[in-house]
This record gives structure tokens, sequence and C-alpha cells, in this order.
């Protein structure tokens, strides 16, 4: 059943993915505001064909392009951010090279980082700049690398480089920022306007907390984790078999990017919001499944909001 489970999802991924992506090409040529809008779409559907329950406390700003910083666990990270909003990812060179992967991720506009060679870094400050001035959602993950899901790595305050110097004052280099620029970024009347330069930071916590509704605990959520010389395709076929997950995902206040006084205060900042919520969320966890093991009848309490602001409670 649970190799019947996983086949079930790979067939619907399948049907749903392929037509999608020539007219996600055509999009991202002949009409950016659609093009930045079908990936959100499309990746709210992947989740609940993978069976993945998001619940999600506080949400991405609207009005302003949004650097998000999140922590990373797992290749499901990429279709849990991008159900929360429109965005973008930055990702390193190498994923431009793996099969099935990189087309996506160049249909999702990504910007690929070449951390080998330092004159590169100029390039990619000048691509991240032009798509927030672009009116883009842009995701950083600021470890450089993914976790088991128990920790948070410490953040490499050389990603932060590009997100830092004279973002509003680059010139959009890239076409489809400038027919975004003519035409607006139409999520709201700011951005319709144009109103493109004032880059706000925000914080994400994924939190993978339950398998099968059970809660995980330190030794069960690194089958969720991608992380060191795991191949992807068997942990993939893994995870799918082993049943619907949920993830608790804490998305930061909006934090003027102009606040920071350089990248070191920026990447401080936004590791010790992430750490502190993945504790929360993490005892939170702990908690359920001794309640569990003492009571063993009982039906799981919902995981307690990691931050003194109420939950949405939102499930997608």
């Amino acid at each position: 059943m649970r190799a019947l489970r996983a086949t079930s999802i790979l067939a619907g991924f399948a049907a749903l993915t392929l037509p999608l992506m020539p007219l996600q090409a055509m999009l991202v040529r002949f009409a950016p505001h659609l093009a930045r809008r079908l990936p959100h779409w499309y990746h709210r559907r992947v989740c609940r064909l993978i069976g993945l329950r998001l619940d999600i406390d506080g949400a991405v700003a609207r009005g302003h392009p949004v650097l998000l910083i999140s922590n990373h666990t797992s290749w499901l990270d990429i279709p849990v951010l991008s159900a929360l909003a429109p965005v973008s990812f930055v990702a390193k060179k190498e994923v431009g090279t793996w099969p099935g992967v990189s087309a996506l991720a160049r249909l999702q506009r990504t910007v690929f980082v070449d951390r080998e060679r330092r004159t590169a870094v100029g390039r990619t400050t000048n691509d991240m700049a032009n798509r927030l001035a672009g009116g883009d959602n842009i995701v950083l993950f600021a470890e450089g690398t993914s976790s088991d899901g128990n920790r948070v790595l410490p953040f490499r305050t050389s990603l932060f480089a590009a997100a830092k110097p004279r973002l509003a004052a680059q010139p959009a280099h890239d076409p489809m920022i400038r027919a975004g620029q003519q035409a607006g970024h139409g999520d709201d009347p700011g951005s319709r306007n144009g109103n493109f330069a004032k880059t706000v930071v925000q914080t994400v916590t994924i939190t993978y907390t339950r398998l099968h509704g059970v809660p995980l605990n330190r030794a069960d959520r690194p089958l969720v984790g991608w992380y060191g010389d795991m191949d992807l395709p068997p942990h993939a076929w893994k995870l799918l078999k082993a049943g619907p997950l949920d993830a608790r995902i804490v998305i930061g206040a909006p934090v003027p990017l102009e606040d920071f006084h350089d990248r070191k205060s920026l990447a401080r900042h936004s590791e010790d919001e992430i750490r502190s919520n993945l504790v929360r969320t993490l005892r939170g966890g702990d908690r359920d499944r001794a309640l569990l093991i003492t009571r063993p009848n009982s039906r799981p309490q919902p995981v307690k909001p990691p931050t003194g602001r109420a939950s949405t409670g939102r499930m997608v």
C-alpha cells in the first residue's frame, strides 16, 4: 500500500506538472504577472497531492517586495514556501544542472549563486536587486545547506551580501521585470502604482511536526530532512511512501531592509528569530508526543503558537 501511495502521488504530480511547464514558459515571456502567480497556485496543489498540511502563523507582506529568509530542511521546503505566496528562490548553481529539477527552478526564475567564484557575487547582487525592484518576493536559505530539521545551522553572512546594497537603485535588466514594472505587480493598489522601492524582510520558520497525525520526535524528523550526501530520488520515494505530513510555518513580522545597518545585523536578527521559533515549535511537539504516550487513547492537542501572536490557524 505504501508503494501504491507513492506511485499515485508521482502519477498525479506528472499529470499536474507536465501540461503546466510549457504554459509557464510562455507566461514568463509574455505575461509576467501571471508567471508570478501560477507557481503559487501550482505548489498549493502539490502540497495537497503529497498530503502535506500547513499550519500557518502569520502572512507574507503585501504592497512591498519581500526578502524571505528561511531555514532549510528538505526538498519539501520548496512547495511549502511557494504555497505561502508568489516567490522566487536563491539556489546554488548546481541546482541548475539537476535533471528535471533545473527546468522547474528556471521556470520559477530562480537566482543561481556560484559559491566558488567571488566575482559572481556582484552578478547575484544585481539579480536579486532587480527582482526586488520589480516587485518579486525572494526566498533565501541563509544556512547555505539543509539540516536534519532538529536545529538551525549557523547562518552564512556572505549570503546576505547581495541583500543589502542599493536595492532600490539597481536598474532592471530582466525583461520580465521591466514588463512587470510597466504593468504593475498586480497584487494590490500599492504594487500597481510601482511601489517597489521599500523592501521588507521576513523570516520563515519551517518545522515538520507530524506524520500520520502522530508528533515527530528528534529521531523521526530526519525522515523528512534531506541533507548531507542523501540522493534525492530514493529519499523522495521513501518520504512519499511514509504518509501524510503536517508542517508548522511561522512567518515573522515585516522589518524594513533599511533598518539593518549591515549584512551581519540582518543575519543575526534572522538567525535568532528563526532559531527561537524552531525551538518553541519543537518543544510544543515534544509535549504533544508525551501526551500520546501517557494517554494513548486521547487525541493529540494542537501545537501552541511558537510566538506571542495569535495563530492564524490557516491550513493549506
